[in-house]
Parts: C-alpha cells; sequence; structure tokens
C-alpha cells in the first residue's frame, strides 16, 4: 500500500546573514523568520511526511507556543516526524521539492541539500529531488519578501 504526502511551508524574510534551507546555511543578506530555525524546506518536508501517514501536521507535534520549540533545529524536527512515520509502519520511498525564492539561488547548494535531507532520512541521495523556481520578480516571493517550499513524499508500508 501506497501514500502520498503534500507538504508546505512560507517564512517572511528580513535581515539577516544566510538562510537554513533544507539543513543547509546558505550565504545571504536575508535570513526567514519563524519560531524555530525556519528552514521552509525541512518544515515543509515534515508536513508531508506527517500528513502522508496521516499524523497530523508540523503545528501539532511542534506548536509555536512551545517555549522549547524557539529556534529549534528543523532538522530535529524532520527526524521525530519521520520515527513517527517509521513507528506507524511506512517508509519513506522518495521525495519531490521545489524552493520558491527570487534569491539566492538554489542551484549551486542543490546537491548538498539532497544529500543532508538524504542523510537525515536515512535515503539515497536518488531519492530525494529539488528544484527552485523564482517569483520572477511578481508577489511576496519576487519581490524577496518571502521564501516558501513544497514537498510531495511516497510512502509505503514497510
Amino acid at each position: 500500500m501506497f501514500r502520498i504526502g503534500l507538504g508546505h511551508d512560507t517564512h517572511r524574510l528580513g535581515p539577516g546573514a544566510g538562510l537554513v534551507i533544507g539543513g543547509i546555511t546558505i550565504p545571504h543578506d536575508r535570513a526567514a523568520i519563524g519560531h524555530s530555525d525556519a528552514d521552509v524546506l525541512l518544515h515543509a518536508i515534515t508536513d508531508a511526511l506527517l500528513g502522508a501517514a496521516s499524523l497530523g501536521d508540523i503545528g501539532e507535534m511542534f506548536p509555536d507556543t512551545d517555549p522549547a520549540n524557539r529556534g529549534r533545529d528543523s532538522a530535529d524536527m524532520l527526524r521525530r516526524a519521520a520515527a513517527r512515520v517509521t513507528e506507524a509502519g511506512w517508509r519513506v520511498v522518495n521525495l519531490d521539492c521545489v524552493v520558491f525564492a527570487q534569491r539566492p539561488k538554489i542551484l549551486p547548494h542543490r546537491a548538498a541539500i539532497r544529500e543532508r535531507i538524504a542523510g537525515i532520512l536515512g535515503l539515497t541521495d536518488e531519492a530525494v529531488w529539488l528544484k527552485a523556481k523564482t517569483g520572477e520578480g511578481v508577489g511576496p516571493i519576487g519581490e524577496e519578501l518571502a521564501i516558501a517550499a513544497e514537498c510531495v513524499v511516497l510512502i509505503e508500508r514497510a
């Protein structure tokens, strides 16, 4: 039996010294604003996994009202969510992700991001794909006011 999950996340951007995307810090003159480390991609993946297994969402598992989640490493959140998915009898088959950002360019960092995500989830790099899209200068993404990510995950009964 297979199931599909969809995850999405958006964060506002503000002045800063870099973005955490997919567990990798990318030098940039902006930073994502959030309760945790604001890793938009790992948040989308976490939501996709939890949704595929009908185990809730990232906000239920790691509420922003809990002080323990302030500044939390999103890789830790993803690891814990993946463990719940495994405990529920599922195995991750693959992920397909998109980051929406005007800047920075994701392509130079794609291999490192894929490797980091695969490492967190115990997958091969081939099971993780990443694309990037700009906002073409339009809307919150194009005007560099926000960054977003989406992920589709396929899981199967272990």
